[in-house]
């Protein structure tokens, strides 16, 4: 089992509704898409296009490697985790452009903003893959692994109710990107474009400049 067995599943991007019976909705942040492989006191972060950003984030793979999780033998099983690495700012919106220049640097240095790893999903849980499960019992899984969450490391949350308020606050108001829709019972198909995944961008919301591959700095 290995990170390469393990690339990220993507989103559809379409208009969909809100409250709708079985699904979630997230607030959807805007980093860098990166895996997370833990264990043996080791953890490595490839982004999405295969770069290994371990060395660009330490304060991540640290946090990481070190997570004490009750019982669990850390330091003898692997872990698995889909999520982004975020900049956060005051009001907690995630900045792109403040973590485009502290990944630039690819490395931290004195004075630089320090990212979070943002996890959204669990596909290898103490040694088991758990990519055919559902999105449900992963989501559960996940919130087990991270309670309590090391430094630098959230659980992103999730809601299934007054979702048209909450977007209207969260994201008009706020003016973040959006939200990312999710199917309860959807399995994890990695590398795969799901319409199981869906996209809900903010009205007239213009991307922010990404560099050439659309996701790390060379």
């Amino acid at each position: 089992m290995d990170l390469d067995d393990f690339p990220p599943m993507l989103l559809d991007e379409r208009p969909l509704g809100f409250d709708l019976p079985g699904w979630i909705y997230e607030i959807k942040l805007d980093g860098y898409r990166v895996t997370a492989m833990f264990g043996d006191r080791q953890c490595r972060l490839p982004s999405r296009n295969g770069a290994d950003s371990t060395r660009w984030f330490p304060e991540v793979a640290k946090s990481l490697a070190s997570l004490p999780v009750g019982s669990l033998a850390i330091n003898s099983e692997r872990f698995i985790i889909d999520g982004e690495v975020c900049v956060f700012d005051d009001l907690g919106r995630s900045d792109f452009g403040r973590l485009q220049t502290r990944a630039r640097r690819q490395g931290w240095y004195q004075g630089c903003d320090l990212v979070r790893f943002a996890a959204f999903d669990l596909l290898v849980y103490d040694g088991i893959d758990v990519t055919e499960q559902p999105l449900v019992q992963r989501k559960a899984l996940l919130a087990e692994l991270l309670d309590p969450a090391p430094d630098g490391v959230l659980a992103v949350k999730h809601f299934d109710t007054d979702t048209e308020r909450i977007f209207k606050e969260e994201v008009i108001d706020l003016e973040t990107e959006g939200f990312v829709a999710k199917r309860l019972e959807s399995l994890y198909v990695p590398g795969i474009r799901s319409r199981d995944w869906v996209k809900i961008k903010r009205p007239a919301v213009v991307p922010t400049e990404r560099f050439k591959d659309g996701e790390a700095p060379p």
